[in-house]
């Protein structure tokens, strides 16, 4: 009986990876378009961009601004920015005009565009530039961290790089450095084993 629902466990585990659906981005002449993982079209070349899917949408650019499709191709947001990134967090980074901001998939605001640059949300945190200098806001667009770096990386297990007249440190969450800049280069803590 063990072996039994071992086995139907299995299968089942093995069909739920199985029917996930996997598209590619691929080109045909100058339009793009996604296939699936037999090289039919999953959606017809027809867009200047497309980029990978995320949370089930894909930032795609047609003549000339990005909206967000389905993975059928149809449009979810219709193109209207001038820029965008794709959904982390429920939210995707777009350019309206020459700022940024934050929409939801219904194309909402989320956080109005007001940023000169943005990174993509990473725990609820998004690292956003203003004034000339990067800080952190939180998904409601509050300041968490007030704009001060020249240069900032996504927070990763609490910790986020940050560089301050020309040299690079950690901070936590709070703003607080954990390793005060000091290194002229650096790069994000990895995991050992």
């Amino acid at each position: 009986m063990k072996k039994f629902v071992l086995l139907i466990s299995g299968l089942f585990l093995f069909s739920l990876v199985f029917s996930q659906d996997y598209l590619a981005r691929a080109r045909k002449g100058k339009e793009w378009g996604a296939i699936k993982t037999d090289g039919s079209w999953a959606i017809n070349p027809q867009f200047e961009r497309i980029n990978d899917f995320s949370e089930g949408l894909a930032a795609v650019k047609k003549n000339g601004e990005w909206g967000f499709v389905d993975a059928n191709g149809s449009f979810i947001i219709n193109p209207q920015f001038n820029d965008a990134h794709n959904f982390h967090e429920g939210k995707a980074a777009v350019k309206k005009n020459k700022e940024w901001g934050f929409v939801d998939k219904r194309g909402s605001w989320t956080i109005n565009p007001q940023f000169e640059n943005v990174k993509d949300f990473n725990g609820n945190i998004a690292a956003v530039k203003s004034g000339g200098e990067w800080g952190y806001v939180d998904g409601k667009g509050t300041w968490i961290i007030n704009p001060q770096y020249e240069k900032v990386r996504n927070f990763k297990n609490g910790k986020a790089m940050v560089r301050k007249d020309g040299e690079w440190g950690w901070i936590n969450t709070s703003g607080t450095y954990i390793i005060n800049p000091q290194f002229p280069n650096a790069y994000p803590f990895v995991k050992v084993n």
